[in-house]
């Protein structure tokens, strides 16, 4: 009954009402003539734009006969042209940095374009995406336009319902690496716990990144360990921030997720947007670009029919939140060949979850104070400041560059609508619960040096890095952790425990960190590295990195990547890469400890994640964590069949051994862990350890097409990832033999392997006419399978969602975007209620909010 609405989508992309009245086509390339791919090309003072394809052609329509536009790529000077009223114009780009510029992600060598490097690279331009997309927060940006990226909103999920996890080609969260301007991004304090994506891993934040300085977004879709260090398996994300002056841009939008869940209303999960982004000139070349952003999300609830399944959440759905960021970003010369840079910012975030539903007779709820039992509420507070700072020179032509970059992320728990069911009657429904807290500290010093006399050109580079780590746990208060039914009693001249109430105590949702749960460790490492890239002729290039680790905790690492690309012809190129990597254990790993309340089939279970090093672990015979290592082979080819098709095919594999999981629990009645437990007062335990290995094999597909159309540009594109994992034997510690299905058992198993979908595909359309764009995006993602906790099999069948948005400029500064996301109500496949988030759903592929219509006013001034 929807496809009226896709019938009208298509007829509004192909609609035309007049022609542009001016046009401009042409290509861009370097002094040496090659095409440049991906430059970006705006017209000066407008929201409009476009990039090169892959041949280095463009086209773009302006309606202001004195027009200028703005060609602007890394590792070339930025250049402004009028093209008054020609259709053709050819332009050269000059070699030279500006200070606003960075490297690419993936090379060290400045003389090196994106479509030149031996490795895939993505790279994503931030405004392009906002003005076609209605996603308003950077990681749902990346999940429908990075085929390869997945991310979901978790529900249920403790901490994991406020920092979404992210994943790329379907590895953990913590396997890939972030960097911002170049620099190593600190990971998020959270650790993903249970009913998530990414169980057991630690991961960055992307959402503390406001979209409003993100000038654009490079993916590296290959290992980078040899180059980057620990993290870097999956691949690595660097986020290039704005850095324009004299320029006002800025961002209001909104909307909201139709519903058929509920009755008594239309919408819920309103979202809201304001950002903005200005910048001034330093001196004659530097800059200082300023961002503020605020993100309103409403939530949304999902409940299951209470008619037809066992309701164990009457609060089901994504999180309430506000976040709030500031940024800058800047540069200053210092000297002809200096010049000092730096950036940095705040990440405030509130966020406001619920928890599973206590019935009104359950022993976990108190009647005089919740007669119809309660939905507690998770919420925090999550603050994530960061600075970097460095200079940047010349020394006897090297290129140094000296950096420091600090960054901290602390996660703030207060369970609210609550109670501690011990304190009967005279309980708070309000506790500080406590929290974690980790700190990055980053100082690097970097050389590299580019031999145009060698061959057909040698970049060589070196650097060391010092780096300091630390985390915190701190307790809550005590009514948000401690049982007041139970007492000390001398029994047979011992003292022992005795519940009097047999009520649970704590916080009720997430008990808060007891005092022997608090902690503060930190670890320090050292780091070099050296990088080569030869080029023997224009055609054939060959680069090579090796790099040595030594960590206080756990010792050295040692990991090298090798790596070609070789050019048939103009149409044709092949490019290959094979190197071994490795993730450090996150101190969270090793560290963190609590008890939490978990729910299997709807009944609550107080659980002891224990730390790697505590005497459970050790009585258990669990080794102390080592990093997980990896290997990295990818095979690739870029193709240009004729003008404006292109297409770049990837295949991968990683072997990664010693993944670290964190186990399936022991209840108290386990012959080896039983007693122990019992002394606890809880009823099962489990821990971090290094359990299998794991094979991942895949493949990247990018097409692209563009033309021109009635007088203007056109394009469709294809991206798509297909991703499979196999699993190695579990590797339990010589007590825990046999007990493989209790240490990693076939769930555990499941939800690894259901990190990403194994395929996910885009098709875009967009079309621009006059003062009119529009985009249609279909969007398929393969069948998910997950084990419930009925032990059956949940299968979530593929699914194909819609989007498809309409932009208007209303003035050569002001546009406007509106449209929808998932327009036909896709939904994933209905289960039980036995699923891990104890709704119908798991969070699965495009999620559960359903459609969201959205309209976001962008202005240039």
């Amino acid at each position: 009954m929807n496809s009226p609405i896709v019938a009208f989508a298509v007829y509004l992309l192909f609609a035309s009402a007049a022609n542009a009245q001016y046009a401009v086509r042409g290509t861009v390339s370097d002094e040496a003539g090659r095409a440049l791919v991906g430059v970006n090309i705006v017209v000066k003072g407008t929201t409009q734009g476009t990039t090169t394809d892959g041949s280095g052609g463009y086209q773009i329509a302006y309606r202001n006969p004195d027009a200028v536009l703005v060609f602007s790529y890394v590792g070339y000077r930025k250049q402004e042209i009028r093209p008054g009223g020609k259709t053709q114009l050819d332009v050269v780009m000059q070699e030279g940095m500006e200070f606003s510029e960075v490297l690419v992600v993936g090379t060290r060598s400045m003389n090196r374009t994106v479509t030149e490097t031996p490795v895939a690279i993505d790279v994503l331009d931030l405004s392009d995406l906002t003005n076609h997309q209605g996603q308003l927060d950077v990681n749902q940006l990346l999940q429908y336009a990075a085929p390869s990226f997945n991310a979901n909103r978790q529900s249920g999920a403790d901490g994991s319902d406020h920092i979404d996890p992210a994943t790329l080609r379907g590895l953990g969260p913590d396997q890939t690496l972030v960097l911002i301007n170049g620099k190593r991004r600190h990971q998020s304090s959270n650790i993903n716990i249970f009913g998530t994506r990414g169980r057991g891993n630690t991961g960055t934040d992307l959402n503390a990144i406001p979209a409003s300085a993100i000038e654009r977004i490079e993916i590296l879709r290959d290992g980078a360990s040899a180059q980057y260090g620990s993290d870097a398996i999956a691949g690595v994300v660097n986020v290039v921030l704005k850095s324009s002056v004299n320029e006002f841009t800025g961002s209001v939008g909104g909307g909201g997720h139709s519903t058929k869940f509920r009755a008594d209303k239309d919408f819920d999960g309103e979202e809201y947007l304001l950002g903005s982004n200005y910048g001034v000139p330093l001196g004659k070349s530097g800059f200082a670009n300023f961002t503020m952003e605020y993100l309103s999300k409403g939530r949304t609830n999902r409940p299951a029919d209470p008619a037809v399944y066992s309701i164990y959440r009457r609060q089901f759905g994504d999180a309430k939140l506000e976040n709030f960021a500031a940024l800058f970003n800047s540069a200053a010369g210092v000297s002809e060949d200096a010049h000092f840079y730096a950036f940095g910012g705040l990440n405030y975030r509130h966020t406001d979850a619920y928890a599973w539903t206590r019935e009104p007779g359950s022993d976990r709820n108190v009647p005089g104070i919740y007669p119809g039992g309660f939905d507690p509420r998770i919420t925090s507070v999550i603050t994530d400041p960061s600075v970097s700072a460095g200079l940047r020179t010349r020394l006897n032509e090297w290129n140094v560059d000296l950096n420091n970059t600090f960054g901290s992320n602390r996660f703030h728990y207060i369970i609210d609508g609550t109670l501690n069911a011990s304190l009967l009657e005279s309980s708070p429904t309000r506790f500080d619960a406590g929290g974690f807290q980790l700190a990055q500290n980053t100082t690097s010093i970097n050389f590299s040096r580019f031999f145009n006399t060698v061959m057909s050109g040698l970049n060589l580079a070196f650097g060391i890095e010092y780096r300091i780590e630390n985390y915190e746990i701190f307790a809550g208060e005590e009514g948000s952790w401690r049982n007041y039914g139970v007492i000390d009693t001398v029994i047979n001249g011992r003292v022992e425990n005795y519940d009097i109430l047999g009520r649970p105590g704590g916080s009720q949702g997430f008990p808060g960190f007891r005092p022997d749960n608090v902690l503060d460790e930190s670890r320090t490492n050292v780091a070099a590295y050296a990088d080569a890239e030869l080029d023997f002729s224009r055609q054939f290039m060959v680069g090579a990195a090796a790099r040595l680790e030594d960590y206080s905790d756990f010792g050295r690492t040692f990991n090298v990547k090798v790596s070609s690309r070789l050019k048939l012809s103009d149409a044709l190129a092949l490019r290959a890469s094979a190197s071994t990597g490795f993730r450090a254990p996150s101190l969270a790993q090793i560290y963190f400890n609590s008890v939490f309340t978990d729910f299997v089939s709807g009944t609550p279970v107080d659980k002891l994640i224990a730390k790697n090093n505590s005497p459970i672990t050790r009585r258990l015979g669990i080794p102390a964590l080592k990093e997980e290592t990896a290997t990295n082979l990818s095979f690739g080819l870029t193709l240009t069949f004729l003008e404006g098709l292109t297409a770049t095919v990837d295949a991968y594999q990683v072997d990664i051994k010693d993944r670290i999981v964190l186990t399936g629990a022991f209840e108290d009645t386990d012959p080896d862990i039983g007693t122990e437990l019992q002394a606890l007062n809880v009823g099962a335990a489990q821990f971090f350890t290094n359990a299998l290995d794991t094979k991942t094999t895949g493949l990247d597909i990018i097409l692209t097409y563009s033309i021109d159309l009635a007088g203007s540009p056109f394009r469709i594109s294809y991206a798509g990832n297909f991703n499979d994992m196999d699993l190695g034997k579990v590797k339990t510690s010589p007590k825990l033999a046999g007990k493989e299905d209790i240490y990693f058992g076939k769930r555990e198993q499941f939800f690894l392997l259901a990190s990403a979908p194994p395929s996910k595909m885009t098709i875009a359309l967009d079309y621009g006419m006059n003062r009119w764009r529009s985009s249609l995006r279909f969007v398929r993602f393969g069948k998910v399978t997950l084990i419930d906790w009925l032990d059956t099999e949940d299968v979530y069948e593929a699914r194909v969602t819609t989007d498809f948005s309409v932009g208007y400029d209303l003035t050569n500064n002001i546009s406007l975007v509106f449209g929808g996301v998932n327009l036909l109500n896709v939904y994933p496949k209905d289960q039980d209620t036995e699923t891990e988030t104890g709704g119908i759903f798991d969070a699965v592929q495009m999620g559960f909010s359903g459609r969201f219509y959205f309209a976001k006013l962008n202005f240039r001034l």
